[in-house]
């Protein structure tokens, strides 16, 4: 079973916006400044996004860890 890119892309996106809403509150915590850790949260929301994408797409095609379905005897 292989996923479609647009389902990786849908999982980059989802992932990405957790993570960058959880760098946002860790940065806005250390440094107090929100307009600051909104800008630290904005950059790495699309450089992860990519890194991401990248990475599923790789491990996609790796065969580690993977079955191959059973074949059934129903058959339509």
């Amino acid at each position: 079973m292989v996923d479609k890119h647009w389902r990786s892309a849908a999982k980059a996106i989802s992932w990405r916006t957790i993570g960058t809403l959880d760098t946002i509150l860790i940065s806005w915590l250390i440094t107090g400044k929100l307009t600051f850790a909104i800008s630290i949260g904005a950059v790495e929301l699309f450089t992860k996004m990519f890194l991401y994408y990248g990475h599923e797409r790789i491990w996609n095609k790796i065969k580690f860890g993977r079955v191959a379905p059973k074949e059934t005897d129903y058959s339509i």
